[in-house]
């Protein structure tokens, strides 16, 4: 199943980032990269730290590491979140340690103590006591004492932290991602489950193994007996988003909740469904899996693809609505435009749909070039009150939690951060209509690390 340019609308060809182009290795391999990444890239970007329902009382709080920083999140006030810099303005102690094996550190309080002297701060990020302070004649001022904030900002549900001072706004940050995904209200779904490692891969590796369809035939086979995957990529400043390939009248069809094609929609969507659910648990619930199952009833042999869709979708709408689970109405066009999901620059992917959502966040693992730190999440809209209880499970990538798609992908994610580092090999030459959000991944890194911007691969 080759694919060429030939077959590429030209429409497509004419986009930002269209033409054949190549990125060095460095970016993957290098230490001296991934220490400058630190310094370069991580203080100065937007990162989503968490879900604003993980802090629902004020004096909740919960950590977020990147590179050397540790950033403290605390929700000060019922409407208001506060981010520290995880440190003793003292002598540098953390003021939260990470327990061994944790995804993160989390408690509820209105102080944080420092187990080194003991110095006090509260959850305004003032320094509240100061054992022995008559000892300093002068220079102790609060504000000197006080713990460094850092930009925080909520959107989607999430919570986002900034570590540069001067940063510009989130919502200008997140455009036009912002508002494609503002439609499908995804601050109103909860986790369904989550689950993290550490790979044996460059973040930047990882992360590209899920912002294309390019790999789908051919890593993922068993889903193209079902219909087509192979889907666009297109860039949108700093972000990206990638959809499927559709017909004209079935515009819709771009999106996460797709049919099965082949000679039975009917047929297709539900075998697609059920698979779906048993071997990946994404992209999907239990109610459109249901109702997939009861098409071939419903709808007569010969049913347009068109009606089928529609009827499936309308139909799980209604059963959700019956259980006090209300979709966002999204039109159709927005569908289209939003595509199967969004790359947030640098280091997070939305997977979004009406009623779900899969979520990757992808975090490098210290200095380390070879291993990253691997987080999925998928979410959905719950009947109020009845939202699972969940927490971030580690979880081996042998581990059968992952079921088995997604270890078809952790094989090439290892595999490829092998191969980066071969003599005989030149680079990444991604395809420049289905893998555009590669590309776009590193000319925006290049603009802040200053170098490994994509060349013409001509």
């Amino acid at each position: 199943m080759s694919e060429t340019l030939e077959n590429v609308p030209d429409a497509a060809l004419a986009e930002p980032l269209s033409e054949p182009m190549t990125i060095g290795v460095e970016a993957y391999v290098s230490e001296e990269y991934a220490r400058a990444e630190g310094d370069r890239l991580w203080s100065k970007v937007w990162q989503q730290a968490a879900r604003v329902e993980e802090l629902p009382e004020p004096g909740d709080w919960l950590t977020y590491d990147i590179a050397d920083d540790s950033i403290i999140v605390v929700r000060t006030a019922k409407d208001r979140f506060r981010g520290y810099h995880n440190v003793c303005s003292h002598r540098g102690r953390r003021l939260v340690d990470t327990p061994p094996g944790a995804h993160d550190a989390r408690g509820h309080g209105r102080q944080f103590v420092c187990g080194f002297h003991g110095w006090r701060y509260g959850i305004e990020g003032d320094c509240t006591h100061v054992p022995e302070r008559e000892d300093w004649p002068c220079g102790l001022t609060d504000e000197r004492i006080a713990l460094k904030q850092v930009a925080v900002g909520t959107w989607g549900g999430w919570i986002w932290i900034n570590m540069d001072p001067d940063c510009e706004p989130l919502r200008d940050y997140l455009e036009p991602a912002a508002s494609l995904l503002d439609p499908f209200q995804l601050e109103n779904m909860r986790y369904r489950w989550r689950r993290w490692l550490v790979f044996d891969c460059n973040w930047k590796v990882a992360f590209e193994a899920f912002m294309e369809t390019y790999h789908v035939p051919y890593t993922h086979p068993e889903f193209m007996k079902f219909g087509g995957f192979l889907g666009w990529a297109r860039s949108h400043g700093r972000h990206s988003n990638i959809g499927y390939d559709a017909p004209k009248s079935m515009d819709e069809n771009q999106a996460k909740l797709r049919l099965g094609t082949g000679d039975d929609p009917r047929v297709s969507t539900a075998d697609l469904q059920r698979f779906t659910w048993e071997n990946a648990n994404t992209n999907t619930t239990w109610t459109l899996v249901e109702v997939a199952q009861e098409l071939v009833k419903d709808l007569p042999e010969g049913t347009p693809a068109p009606e089928v869709l529609a009827h499936w979708l309308s139909t799980a709408r209604a059963k959700d609505a019956e259980r006090g689970v209300v979709w966002p109405s999204v039109p159709p066009e927005i569908t289209a435009k939003a595509g199967t999901a969004w790359q947030i620059f640098p280091n997070f992917q939305i997977g979004h749909a009406p009623n779900n959502m899969l979520c990757y966040r992808f975090r490098p693992y210290g200095h380390d070039p070879d291993r990253c730190v691997f987080e999925a999440a998928v979410y959905e809209l719950f009947p109020p009150g009845e939202e699972p209880e969940t927490e971030w499970i580690h979880t081996p990538e042998d581990d059968p939690g992952w079921r088995t798609v997604l270890p078809q992908d952790f094989s090439n994610m290892a595999a490829v951060q092998q191969g980066m580092k071969s003599r005989g090999f030149s680079g990444p030459k991604p395809n420049p209509y289905r893998e555009r959000s590669v590309v776009n991944l590193h000319r925006n890194l290049a603009e802040y690390m200053g170098t490994g911007a994509p060349r013409d691969l001509a």
